[in-house]
This record gives structure tokens, sequence and C-alpha cells, in this order.
């Protein structure tokens, strides 16, 4: 069905595209007809930070901002839906056009700047839900709190979240809120990771269970700063890691229209260099903590080669712009297969 839908999203602008397919989502699981658009994915359990995941191909955060579209998406068969980039105030995110396919590379370059609509509303739209499956929640910074006052952003969102989440992933990789990837430096993460697993103990006491939480890192780094980070990660005993977002190489697309659009390209372009990135991750943790792999994932091939890399889960996102849901089965099947 999504071959022949495609065509006509395509003609859509990108964003216009995007609100379309979640309403258009939410309707089919209203009426039902979930089970026309993507076939039932047989079980795959696997257990990653505590926690057991049907099967080990999860949404990656950006598609649902607010939690929209929980229930819709997670109809199509994912192991897990995580939702965000959420923020402690609602905010609009960079001027629109910020949103450009690139077909010729199956990519997308997006600046969206965090757009949406505040922890709260987030919330709200969570305990509307009837989803009982794995919900990871992405938080982040509001553009205009100052970068040396980001961890109380954080921690804000952090607290109002916990209750709600299976697993919580700090975000400090996205290249569209400026200078948040100063907190990927040694000094800088050292601080925000200790503050964050501090407050994790202080929840995990108050609530009586423990959440989770992982870092997403970004593709765009040398090896002695993968080395950092994973030192850190180990030092702070942080749950898990995310590896990668987007990426502000244009090497492969320069010549594209759009190929020179600022913003974080995603798609297969940052396929290798997210697989990199999780290869050296996995050599400098030894499993001392989890690896979920993303970028890039356009196929079942792809998806092992982030497994086979040392990630134990994946997660995809513009994969399923260009593939649609038959992605999703098709990588669960990939590493059904290779187990």
């Amino acid at each position: 069905m999504y071959a022949l839908l495609r065509p006509a999203l395509f003609q859509l602008s990108p964003e216009t595209a995007h609100h379309a397919t979640l309403t258009g989502l939410n309707a089919s699981y209203s009426l039902g007809l979930s089970g026309l658009i993507a076939p039932r994915i047989p079980s795959d359990a696997r257990t990653v930070m505590g926690i057991t995941f049907p099967n080990p191909v999860g949404l990656a955060a950006g598609l649902d901002k607010n939690g929209d579209c929980i229930n819709g998406l997670a109809a199509l068969g994912f192991g897990s839906i995580e939702i965000g980039t959420i923020t402690p105030l609602a905010q609009a995110g960079n001027p629109q056009p910020r949103l450009f396919r690139l077909p010729a590379a199956s990519a997308i370059i997006n600046r969206m700047g965090f757009n949406n609509d505040g922890v709260d509303a987030l919330i709200a739209n969570v305990q509307a839900a009837n989803f009982k499956g794995v919900l990871g929640i992405n938080i982040g910074k509001n553009a205009a709190t100052p970068i040396e006052n980001a961890a109380d952003d954080y921690l804000i969102c952090l607290r109002k979240v916990y209750a709600h989440a299976s697993y919580i992933t700090v975000n400090i990789s996205s290249p569209n809120t400026k200078n948040l990837r100063q907190l990927q430096n040694d000094a800088a993460l050292d601080k925000l990771l200790a503050t964050l697993k501090d407050e994790q103990e202080k929840l995990a006491d108050a609530h009586g269970k423990y959440v989770p939480i992982a870092l997403k890192i970004a593709p765009d780094m040398e090896a002695d700063q993968i080395a950092q980070i994973a030192r850190l990660l180990m030092l702070h005993r942080i749950d898990g890691v995310i590896a990668t977002n987007t990426t502000l190489s244009r090497d492969a697309v320069a010549n594209l229209q759009y190929g020179n659009e600022a913003g974080g390209l995603s798609g297969a372009p940052v396929r290798e260099k997210s697989t990199a990135v999780i290869r050296a991750l996995a050599a400098e943790l030894q499993n001392a903590l989890p690896i979920i792999g993303v970028g890039g994932i356009l196929n079942g091939a792809d998806a092992r080669d982030k497994i086979a890399a040392g990630a134990s889960l994946v997660q995809i996102y513009s994969g399923l712009i260009y593939r649609g849901p038959a992605l999703i089965s098709e990588c669960c099947a990939a590493l059904r297969a290779s187990r």
C-alpha cells in the first residue's frame, strides 16, 4: 500500500506529508485498519537495559515529537516507540522550510530545531494513549536556555517524564540547537551525566521503579572523543547509548538539490558513519552497556550490519519515509534469521 501512497505524499512538502501521514496512521488505528498497512511481526524478544523488547526494531525519535501518534505507530509492529525530542516549554523550532528530501540519495536534511508542544503536552498524550509496549521519551533543552544552564532543562524533563517512560534518552547531539553538541565535550558531559545519574537515583527511590537513561550521540566524532564518551558512560553507569544522530557532513549529497541546506543529514549517507561509531563504541565499552544503532537503515542487511558492529537493537526513521512499514518487518526478519 505504501508503494501506492508514496508518490502522492512526495508531491506534498515534506512537513505537510509528515503531518498527513501521522493523521492517517491515527485514523487507521481508530478504524481498526492498521493490519492493512503492516503485517503482524513474530515475536523476537531481546532484553536490553533491563527491558524486554518484543522485537529489536524500534522507531527513532523525531517522527512523533509530541506523542500524538503512539497507538498508530505502534500498530506498525515496532518493538519500541521513541517519542520527542521534548523540551520543558513549547517552542516553534526553526523557520520553514526546514525539512528536505533528497530522493536520489535516500536521504533527508532537517533543521527542525526541537519544535514541540512542551513536556506537559507530551505527557497528556502518553496518558491518553493505550500503548502498553516499550516507550522511550527523548528529552532536550529549549533553544532560549543558555548552554551553561542546559542541565536545568534536562532535569525538568527527566522529572516530569520519569513515571511515563520505559527509558529516557538524553539528546545532546542534534545539530539544530545552537551549541548543543558542546555538551558532548569532556568536562561538560562529565558534569551533565553526574547530575542526571544523581537525579535518576532519587527518582527511582521516589517512584519505586528504575527507568534507564540512554545518551544519544552524534556521528561526527574522532576516535579519541568516542573513547572519552565511552569512558564517561561507564564512569557514571549510564544504561545505554544511541548511536547516532544526524550528520553535518555533505560529502555524499553536495551536488544534489537541497544537498547544501543547513541541518542534519540522515538516511543512506549516514549509514557508514553511524556503523563506524557503533563499532568504535563497542570496542571501548566491551559490553559494559548496550548500544542502540540508528542511521541509514534502508533494508534488512543494514540492520544486520548495525548488530554485527556491536548494537543490541536498532531504530529507523528516514528509511521508513522511503520504504514504508515493510521496512520494519524486513529488518525484523533479517535480525531474527541472523540470531
